[in-house]
């Protein structure tokens, strides 16, 4: 999966310009790294490990009580738990449509336009054989 997300990143490296102003003001932070589990015909056939950037106002981090990487977090798991991402055709799973659908829905619990933009840091499979026991 980082392969195909490396090649197809790599791809359109060379059209990168300069930041867009609306990023100057922001703050980046990552979120730790979560496991979720895939499970079909009721057996874990591996975990995907994913882990995050998102970018926000350093006025709005210093309001908050609560770290938005706990939402972030809790949103990814819920997100990759329900979709049963089918590696052996990962050309149809829409990681754009992923980090946009999680700055969505963690603004909608946070109750504002707080999150700018989710990053993907980290995206990976592994299969159940692959762990040692």
């Amino acid at each position: 999966m980082s392969a195909y997300i490396g090649a197809t990143w790599k791809a359109g490296a060379g059209q990168v310009k300069s930041a867009p102003r609306q990023f100057e003001h922001l703050e980046h932070k990552r979120t730790e790294a979560i496991s979720v589990p895939m499970i079909a015909d009721g057996d874990i056939t591996g975990y995907v490990v994913a882990q995050f950037i998102y970018l926000i106002d350093p006025e709005a981090l210093k309001q908050m009580s609560v770290p938005p990487d706990v939402f972030i977090t809790d949103e990814a798991f819920r997100k990759l738990y329900v979709d049963k991402v089918d590696f052996n055709h990962l050309e149809k799973y829409d990681v754009a449509a992923l980090t946009k659908d999680l700055v969505k829905r963690v603004n909608q619990r946070l109750g504002g336009d707080i999150i700018k933009d989710v990053l993907v840091e980290q995206f990976n499979y592994v299969p159940k054989q692959d762990i040692s026991k």
